[in-house]
């Protein structure tokens, strides 16, 4: 091929990639879509510029104006997360955790975290950011039954331990993490206390979640992507803690520590998603609560084992089903063949699985945050389940579910809770 066929490639896939995503219902957990205006920003000159270090104080001559968004920017998240301050430089959520561990922690210290097989993220892990720092990871005991941090056996851990930090938050995110109970004892032994929000920011941000910074947190990380809508990037958000040189050195962790030159247009992006988010983010993420509840519902009752019944299934933007009674690979099976369908989510260990079945889990993992966006609500949600029964428990032919998906979908194609399109009828 010549190079101009290259380039025809290439364009031609990304056009095929935007409009066969307009035409599924996206349920990943981990992923939004942005409002024209945040697509806007990040598609500016600002991708084309370097601005190492802070605001009109750079080591780059040409700034000016990116300094003014990145002040602006500050300003807007610090306002919606009644925080002290709010560091837009991360490039993603893992390298906000990373920087996190960089700046409070010491090789050899102690961390206790959440482990993957409960729903924890793989940066808080040895093989993850954790370990890249040297930290000596514990994992906090797990009650299944409730689906959470087991707090009288946590405790006792972090009483044992004495560790440096402890982590609150993940991946597979039904319910709000016990903060407010852990984080005084954590406090006793001198424990940084770190809240993993990349699922939840927007929750928090709209009020509909718990409230890590007064439950206790010193310390929110989060990428800037899931609930919370905006381009794909990371933010640190804390209240004045410690001591000037525990900032300085938290601070320092980002730049020079994980990161060079930061996104300028991912920041622009985040700062206007922050501005969305203080004008129509309480009722997104109200509507995002209601439609995972109805989501859930509905599936219980189609037929679906969907876990957490006696606590109303969900509290955030996430419902998990164990399918593992409908097929021997379980979510393996069930994934691929929703994806056949048009329905797109992901597979997920549940965790009683054993770590070998991290192909054929248990579980899926399903999300609501992007079909709110578009304007879905609880009609939608029953809708919706129809159409994942008709795969995994009908047996119809995905094919047959896909066409239905597809005249389904075209109805939601504004990108709601935004400044272009206000709030959906």
């Amino acid at each position: 091929m010549s190079y101009a066929e290259y380039r025809k490639k290439i364009l031609g896939f990304i056009e095929d990639h935007e409009k066969w995503r307009k035409s599924t219902i996206n349920m990943i957990a981990s992923e939004n879509v942005t409002s024209p205006t945040v697509t806007r920003a990040v598609a500016s000159g600002f991708m084309h510029k370097y601005a190492e270090g802070w605001p009109r104080a750079r080591y780059y001559q040409g700034c000016k104006y990116v300094d003014e968004v990145e002040l602006l920017g500050v300003e807007l998240f610090t306002k919606l997360f009644k925080s002290d301050f709010a560091d837009l430089r991360p490039i993603s959520g893992t390298n906000a955790n990373q920087a996190a561990f960089f700046g409070l922690t010491n090789a050899g210290d102690k961390a206790i975290v959440l482990h993957t097989s409960h729903g924890g993220h793989i940066s808080h892990m040895p093989f993850g950011a954790a370990g890249m720092r040297g930290l000596e990871v514990h994992t906090w005991p797990f009650d299944n039954e409730e689906f959470n941090i087991d707090v009288d056996k946590a405790e006792k851990m972090i009483r044992e331990l004495e560790p440096k930090i402890v982590v609150f938050g993940g991946s597979l995110f039904p319910f709000p993490h016990p903060v407010k109970e852990l984080a005084p004892v954590a406090k006793e032994v001198g424990a940084y206390v770190m809240y993993d929000a990349a699922h939840v920011l927007g929750l928090i941000a709209g009020g509909q979640f718990q409230d890590p910074l007064r439950e206790g947190a010193d310390i929110i990380t989060a990428s800037t992507h899931k609930t919370f809508p905006g381009p794909q990037g990371g933010v640190i958000i804390y209240k004045r803690f410690g001591e000037t040189e525990e900032i300085a050195r938290l601070q320092w962790a980002i730049f020079p520590g994980v990161l060079s030159n930061h996104h300028l247009h991912h920041m622009a992006g985040k700062a206007l998603t922050a501005a969305e988010m203080l004008e129509y983010g309480e009722a997104y993420a109200k509507q995002i609560v209601k439609n995972a509840k109805a989501l859930a519902e509905a599936l219980a009752e189609e037929g679906f084992k969907v876990i957490g019944e006696d606590k109303g299934y969900t509290e955030s933007h996430q419902v998990i089903v164990d399918v593992s009674d409908l097929h021997e690979a379980a979510g393996g099976w069930a994934a691929p063949l929703l994806e056949e369908a048009g329905i797109i989510l992901n597979k997920n260990l549940l965790p009683w699985d054993p770590l070998e079945k991290v192909e054929k889990p248990s579980g899926l993992r399903i999300g609501v945050q992007e079909v709110t966006r578009v304007g879905m609500k609880e009609d939608e949600m029953k809708e919706i389940a129809r159409f994942i029964k008709r795969v995994l428990i009908d047996r119809e032919d995905p094919k047959k579910v896909e066409k239905d998906v597809f005249y389904f979908r075209r109805n939601y194609t504004r990108v709601y809770y935004s400044f272009d399109y206000g709030l959906p009828e």
